[in-house]
């Protein structure tokens, strides 16, 4: 009997797979790619037209070599080399099996794909990103003009902002400071002051709130908005509306911010970028229009594509987002299936166009980390630990979880990362239950890595459990709402993959959240090269970057942080309404005489709850009052109450049957 073309396929991923376990790591010859790779995470930044990159990835990598980072990295792009000969060797197999007429399947479940999605698209919708220009620097110059026209950042081991002066010469967010001093020997640093910032970032919001009361700040300085409603009740063009947001912005803040508009948050994202600094750009919202943008946009464009995935992409012929579609059969078994799903929005210009404010997407996890100088004392590594787990309790309480599943992550002052996972028999909150459960995760990685010594630890709960209270409590009393509690939103659309509550689900979340996790782990580890390279240069004088301030910069720098400050703000902003706001209205049941949510349906369906539960407690209660008929024969006890100890009748040995008692007295 032949085969079927698909199994060929499965047969042929399975020998690649194979195959894959004797293949040896390339040799260091290819370090063309580690200096790609060295670039940094931000080298897509604006201001950067017309700077020689060839040359800042030479100076970063003749910097950077001999160092524990720029081995790390080596190795970090050795492992990615070979998995890239693993994905063209499969590739190869791929199509071999579709020459040979296979692959059918996956050609029309690619097909089928993008007809769902394109029935899914909605264009009816203005989502607007604003980004605020170079925002650490703006703010600085604010109360320093004399440095607007000369080369300066902020941050010292790490480049957390620059000016468009400084960018000109490649130095750029995200870049490590004594690299950013060989391409520009004139520039000025300035340490950070992230208060200074958070009071700025909230005055930029106060205006943002007029044309979207429920925008998304997706860090200190970005957001997205969705001002369809806005224009629609002052009947303004998305663009006109944008341009009025903007100048209010800069006359009320003094601070200048880039806005991309178009109909989906993913292309808004982009646009956004497109006329910075301090302009805006618009995609018309027809389908024509959005994939001829996408088709010619490189990958790297794209939020939630990074640059591993990027040499991913780009290995199997996929440089621009217009190229996916004729590896579209090939991508999910190349890359899985929620990459396949990615790739597919992508290449359409498909993106989430519902708006809503960060603190209430759902959390998949709640953790803290914090880097540190070398530790190996394991006294220190306790105490260092018992601070984490204090610190995870307290993000606990604020966003009202406890976790099914506990992690301990390190980092070794090799820069390799280690993570241990533990299930407790109850879900943990507490800092005394979440160290005694770590507690022997660390013990055992001591064991593995005798003499280990640590840069960074983390703790996380995933697998997460509420402990926020209903609406209404055990007794039917009414719970006061939460002031923050969300709008029903509209009608969804159709053939949009939605959660629980009705929101747009798409994959672009999973990547977008890995990519900036790649990114603030690289910063993290430039963090550490500077450092070292300060040590060893012993006629610098400059301001150093504390670990205080490092830490600080993982608390502001990054998405993930600024989720939790407005959660925390939000909290504060709750707890402050409650304790002012004057007690919850309620209603007296006349039946069972318990307050109830002073709402007339609500308390109308109770009512007759109650009288139900009074019906049937009358009904049993004429049962148990009516004798026995003559004759008759009491039914014998079941087995189950036998089990639990009861007698087979009223008392032990009485002979008096004992009356029922009903589930309601």
């Amino acid at each position: 009997m032949p085969r079927h073309n698909d199994d060929l396929a499965d047969e042929a991923e399975e020998a690649i797979n194979a195959a894959d376990t004797t293949r040896s790591p390339p040799p260091a010859s290819q370090h063309h790619t580690l200096k790609y790779h060295l670039l940094g995470p931000s080298l897509t930044k604006s201001g950067q037209d017309g700077v020689d990159q060839a040359k800042v990835s030479e100076i970063i990598y003749n910097a950077s070599k001999g160092s524990k980072y720029f081995n790390n990295e080596e190795s970090k792009d050795k492992t990615l080399t070979v998995k890239i000969q693993r994905i063209l060797a499969k590739k190869r197999e791929l199509e071999r099996v579709e020459s040979a007429g296979g692959l059918k399947n996956e050609m029309k479940r690619a097909d089928d794909c993008i007809a769902e999605l394109e029935y899914g698209r909605d264009l009816s919708q203005a989502v607007v990103h604003v980004d605020c220009d170079a925002f650490y620097a703006a703010v600085e110059e604010l109360d320093r003009p004399e440095l607007k026209d000369v080369p300066f950042a902020v941050g010292k081991g790490v480049l957390t902002t620059c000016n468009y002066v400084a960018r000109k010469f490649g130095c750029r967010s995200g870049m490590a400071g004594f690299v950013a001093d060989k391409l520009c020997p004139q520039l000025i640093h300035l340490p950070l002051n992230f208060e200074k910032y958070t009071a700025k970032a909230k005055e930029v919001r106060a205006v943002l709130e007029q044309y979207d009361p429920r925008f998304e700040s997706a860090s200190i300085d970005e957001a997205y908005l969705n001002v369809t409603e806005y224009c629609q009740a002052h009947g303004m063009a998305p663009e006109d509306a944008v341009s009025q947001m903007r100048a209010e912005v800069e006359e009320k803040t003094k601070i200048t911010i880039s806005a991309g508009i178009a109909a989906n948050a993913k292309l808004a994202k982009i646009c956004s970028n497109k006329n910075k600094p301090n302009g805006q750009f618009k995609l018309a919202s027809d389908r024509g229009s959005i994939v001829a943008f996408m088709r010619d946009l490189p990958t790297r464009k794209v939020n939630g594509i990074g640059r591993v995935f990027e040499r991913e992409l780009d290995a199997i012929g996929v440089k621009t987002c217009g190229d996916i579609y004729a590896q579209r059969h090939f991508l999910s078994r190349l890359f899985g299936e929620k990459a396949f799903q990615f790739l597919m929005s992508v290449y359409l210009g498909l993106g989430k166009t519902d708006v809503r404010p960060v603190e209430e997407y759902e959390r998949k996890s709640v953790g803290t980390e914090s880097t540190f100088h070398d530790m190996s004392d394991p006294k220190e590594l306790r105490d260092k630990l018992r601070r984490t787990a204090e610190e995870l309790e307290k993000d606990l309480q604020r966003t009202e979880f406890k976790g099914r599943t506990l992690v301990l992550k390190i980092k070794l002052h090799t820069y390799e990362v280690f993570s241990r996972q533990v299930q407790p028999p109850k879900a943990v909150y507490t800092a005394d239950d979440l160290y005694h459960f770590s507690l022997p995760m660390l013990a055992k990685l001591e064991k593995e890595m005798p003499n280990m010594r640590l840069r960074l630890m983390g703790l996380r709960c995933t697998h997460l459990v509420s402990i926020k209270k209903g609406d209404v409590d055990f007794f039917g009393r009414a719970r006061q709402q939460s002031r923050g509690s969300r709008e029903a939103s509209g009608e969804p659309q159709s053939k949009v993959q939605l959660d629980e509550e009705g929101w747009q689900k798409w994959p672009d979340d999973l990547f977008e959240d890995a990519a900036r996790q790649e990114q603030q782990d690289e910063i993290d580890e430039l963090e550490r090269l500077s450092q070292e390279q300060e040590a060893c240069e012993a006629t610098s004088d400059g301001p150093h970057i504390s670990d205080d301030a490092s830490a600080d910069y993982q608390r502001y720098g990054n998405g993930f942080a600024w989720r939790s400050l407005l959660e925390t703000e939000r909290a504060e902003a709750e707890a402050a309404a409650k304790k002012n706001a004057p007690p919850v209205e309620q209603w007296t049941c006349p039946t069972c005489n318990l307050p109830q949510q002073a709402d007339e349906r609500l308390l109308n369906e109770h009512i007759d709850g109650c009288l139900s539960r009074q019906t049937i407690k009358e009904i049993v209660k004429t049962d148990d009052e009516q004798p026995p008929k003559r004759g008759s024969t009491p039914a014998p006890a079941s087995t189950a109450k036998r089990k639990r100890g009861h007698p087979p009748s009223g008392g032990a040995g009485s002979g008096v049957k004992r009356p029922k008692s009903a589930f309601f007295t």
